[in-house]
């Protein structure tokens, strides 16, 4: 069974730094994109930034310039760092993964969730 476990959320003050991981495990799968979406509390889910298994990365405008987005292969992880952290970064993070199943299926799967607040 797939198992996306994310991990480095916390309580931080505004201008600190936090870094999310997350593990992809079980998967029989090749991993194409990965990527960080957000949920604060009453908005919708959005994109905070994704990568490709070529290591193209595409960031949300909010967080251009103080986020980070990597990818280690070999362990099937993927980091987020944030930096400059600011109240309005306040959320839960979930991290996505695309499964490439066969030549014609691709499928994707969710994190939990880990929460992040940033006190003013």
């Amino acid at each position: 069974q797939v198992q996306l476990v994310e991990s480095g959320g916390g309580l931080v003050q505004a201008g600190g730094s936090l870094r999310l991981s997350c593990v992809v495990s079980g998967s029989t799968f090749s991993i194409n994109a990965m990527g960080w979406y957000r949920r604060a509390p009453g908005m919708q889910r959005e994109l905070v930034a994704d990568i490709t298994v070529g290591d193209s990365t595409s960031y949300a405008d909010s967080v251009k310039g103080r986020f980070t987005i990597s990818r280690d292969n070999a362990k099937n992880t993927v980091y987020l760092q944030m930096s400059r952290l600011k109240p309005e970064d306040t959320a839960v993070y979930y991290c996505k993964v695309v499964g490439v199943l066969s030549s014609t299926l691709v499928r994707n799967y969710w994190g939990q969730g880990t929460q992040v607040t940033v006190s003013s």
